[in-house]
């Protein structure tokens, strides 16, 4: 299998209630956070890759709107998230 299904896989497991839930909040920032990782490495060999670049703040744009709707269902889920994948706020 590819790498990336078998960190998504991984990541969907660890944050999820079973290996097939990947509807949940935190699965989503979870698997969105690796995605950016990703890019970001990519952007900093591709510096004028300005399309790309747009694709990437649609996804720290997602996982910010995702991040809030946590913080308002619940905080401690939310700082646990935060904590877990060191995303600052």
């Amino acid at each position: 299998m590819n790498m990336k299904i078998l960190k998504t896989v991984e990541i969907i497991s660890k944050y999820g209630n079973n290996k097939i839930d990947s509807g949940r909040s935190e699965v989503q920032i979870a698997i969105l956070t690796n995605k950016i990782n990703d890019l970001q490495k990519h952007f900093y060999e591709h510096k004028k890759d300005y399309s790309g670049r747009r694709g990437l703040l649609k996804m720290v744009s997602k996982r910010r709107k995702l991040l809030d709707y946590l913080k308002k269902k619940s905080i401690l889920k939310y700082n646990y998230i935060i904590k877990n994948l060191k995303i600052r706020r």
